[in-house]
């Protein structure tokens, strides 16, 4: 029923100009369209990805991560744009350079300006 469907990842952020500088500048995402209270950005594959205003929350867990070729070079790009990277020392995810090995993937986390932790994937 819903194979064919495309999934759309939401976001809550608290301040909807901010989050969308983020997402469309920040991060590069193509914006699509917006009102009042969500901007949609397009991602790779036509995959989408909506913020919506809300009241101030964060989740304790990965929100959305974007499937990368080369996350090392993606890494860099947005340290450039001043992206802070979650390093992680002790317990079962260890980074070096800021990249865990996740099983097979290897993956990366930071968070946007509300603390919604996103992720880098490489398979």
């Amino acid at each position: 029923m819903l194979d064919n469907s495309m999934i759309v990842a939401t976001v809550p952020v608290t301040d909807l100009d901010r989050a969308k500088r983020f997402y469309g500048e920040t991060l590069g995402l193509t914006f699509l369209w917006e009102n009042p209270a969500s901007v949609r950005f397009g991602c790779g594959g036509g995959t989408q990805l909506s913020i919506f205003r809300r009241a101030p929350s964060t989740a304790d867990h990965t929100l959305a991560h974007f499937e990368v070729s080369d996350i090392e070079a993606v890494v860099r790009e947005l340290e450039d744009r001043e992206v802070s990277f979650i390093d992680y020392a002790e317990g079962p995810l260890q980074t070096t350079g800021h990249i865990a090995q996740v099983g097979p993937a290897r993956a990366a986390w930071f968070h946007d300006p509300d603390g919604n932790t996103l992720g880098l994937r490489q398979a």
